[in-house]
């Protein structure tokens, strides 16, 4: 009987590359990952901004991940991907150097972002995840797009 009283507190999460370090979302927020296409510029957009793209018709904001980590930049690749994520409604992608693969992660493994990493700008985190041998630094899209829907209204 006390195993119906457990409660799976897995999380599925979206694991891609950023430099060389393993970074992870909520699948639930993610709607879809696309190759990298070409990314309309938008005057005045602040820097974070990549630009737009047209997705079926929509357009939706795409924001560089580096640079609102404050991570060196490097060029695109074959492997370099939009994810379109969903938050609160709004669709926006997120420029990722890689996607590897989607992980289930114990969230009793999980440890906040000001504990584990220091020097990085983790407001954007949402904590730091143990997975086998690595660490997975997940992200924090709510406030992501808190930086972004400003923009968002621009565009």
């Amino acid at each position: 009987m006390e195993e119906n009283t457990l409660v799976n507190s897995e999380i599925q999460l979206v694991v891609f590359k950023l430099g060389r370090e393993n970074y992870g979302v909520s699948i639930l927020q993610v709607q879809e990952i696309k190759r990298m296409t070409d990314i309309t510029r938008v005057p005045h957009a602040p820097e974070y901004i990549k630009g737009v793209i047209n997705l079926r018709g929509s357009v939706l904001p795409v924001i560089d991940l580096k640079k609102c980590l404050e991570l060196p930049p490097n060029d695109d690749t074959d492997s370099t991907r939009i994810v379109i994520v969903k938050v609160e409604e709004i669709l926006f992608g997120v420029i990722v150097d890689a996607v590897s693969e989607v992980a289930p992660i114990d969230s009793s493994s999980i440890e906040p972002p000001t504990s584990v990493v220091s020097g990085v700008n983790n407001q954007y985190l949402s904590g730091v995840g143990k997975l086998e041998d690595r660490l997975i630094i997940m992200l924090n899209l709510e406030k992501i797009i808190g930086i972004g829907i400003d923009s968002a209204k621009i565009i």
